[in-house]
């Protein structure tokens, strides 16, 4: 089963790529670039919901860490964003 999220509005102006690579590197998960399903994906995540129930919750408590803490340490990569 997969979901399909939107990605916050402070980092829509990175792309799905590089919201899913900032995922990996800062949450310690793994989604996959809604771009990757084509032009209408842009925008979204695809998040695979294959484990099992405890690693599912670990993975939402990991991004609700990294959306709450994102301001202050990604102060130097998000507002660039914007400038594209």
């Amino acid at each position: 089963m997969f979901a399909w999220a939107p990605i916050p509005e402070p980092f829509k102006a990175l792309g799905s790529v590089e919201f899913s690579k900032l995922l990996v590197e800062k949450a310690d998960i793994a989604v996959s670039p809604g771009i990757g399903f084509g032009e209408y994906g842009e925008g979204f995540v695809r998040i695979a919901l294959v484990e099992n129930e405890q690693r599912i919750r670990q993975a939402a408590r990991n991004v609700r860490r990294f959306l709450e803490h994102a301001p202050e340490q990604l102060h130097n990569v998000v507002p660039l964003a914007t400038r594209r």
